[in-house]
């Protein structure tokens, strides 16, 4: 298969060696600066999951080097590029081309549509942890569960979803097809937004933030009010309420990641912008469109967003 990683950041590298390594043709795209760091078109992967290389077939600066008609395009950069991004796809995505947005938060999906046909969007749910070593270097942390991708409308056939989910799972990276993508989509919102931006303001890990009390609250706070806007939606997930998900938050879910330190915070240690406002920042603007009050996620979204300002480059 032909496939274009767009971002070598710690899930586009991870993403684009493991395809590489099981016999795919897989090129890349990133900034000008990267593709000078990435020695060779070489890109390694540690971890959990093992140690693994490969060498990839391009990684420019620009689609427009590129003549490939790619079967699929995996789409990896922050939820305030996705636009840009693809934008600047336009000149390479065919008719019959599927896109995978393999981002964080709420939004994609609606921005995506204005650049790609409903028809070729795959939504996804990534909840194994990478970080950044170097450039084209990532290290695999944590997982919780398989990768997801679905189709939000149920525009793309299961079985054509399936083959695509049992090609990234014999790579080496979990995954598997469902028809309820966006359920599972919501409930890692709501798993970034309590756990992701209040471990960038404090800077520790995962595991720490539920064994204190007080931040055990405010997590509780974002939780609560994620659900309420969720009610107003008519959107439904795995969990009927709050206090039902906060049983499983800290008894199942932090537990697996707790070593775990926020993407957000490696961001903002490296002086970048965060996708703040694709969680917490999401929920509040749908909040204010349901005429749902959401305080804790306003203040968390404009500390998050302080604090960006304060060590920015």
């Amino acid at each position: 298969m032909k496939i274009l990683v767009v971002g070598l950041g710690a899930l586009g590298t991870v993403f684009s060696c493991f395809l590489q390594k099981n016999g795919h043709n897989v090129s890349a795209v990133d900034t000008q600066e990267m593709v000078q760091k990435v020695q060779n078109k070489v890109v390694k992967v540690c971890g959990i999951w093992g140690k693994h290389s490969a060498q990839l077939k391009n990684i420019v600066s620009s689609p427009n080097e590129l003549k490939n008609d790619f079967d699929l395009v995996i789409l990896t950069v922050k939820s305030f590029h996705t636009e840009k991004a693809l934008e600047n796809l336009k000149g390479i995505l065919k008719d019959k081309t599927r896109i995978i947005l393999a981002q964080n938060g709420f939004g994609n999906y609606e921005k995506a549509q204005a650049y790609v046909k409903k028809e070729n969007i795959i939504v996804s749910r990534i909840i194994f942890g990478a970080e950044t070593i170097n450039p084209g270097y990532s290290k695999v942390t944590v997982i919780a569960d398989d990768v997801l991708i679905g189709s939000p409308e149920n525009l793309i056939p299961l079985k054509e979803l399936g083959n695509i989910a049992n090609i990234i799972n014999m790579s080496g990276i979990p995954c598997r097809a469902s028809n309820e993508i966006m359920k599972f989509v919501w409930e890692k919102i709501i798993y970034n937004s309590a756990l992701n931006s209040l471990g960038a303001i404090l800077e520790v890990n995962y595991g720490k933030l539920a064994e204190m009390e007080d931040t055990q609250k405010i997590m509780n706070k974002i939780i609560e009010e994620i659900f309420n806007v969720l009610e107003a939606m008519g959107e439904k997930i795995s969990w009927p309420n709050s206090e039902a998900y906060l049983e499983d938050f800290y008894s199942k879910l932090v537990p697996v990641t707790a070593n775990h330190h926020a993407s957000m915070l490696q961001d903002i240690q490296l002086g970048r912008h965060t996708e703040i406002d694709a969680l917490n920042g999401a929920i509040c603007s749908l909040g204010k469109k349901y005429n749902i009050s959401t305080p804790v996620n306003w203040i968390i979204t404009k500390l998050v967003k302080a604090k960006e300002k304060l060590v920015q480059k």
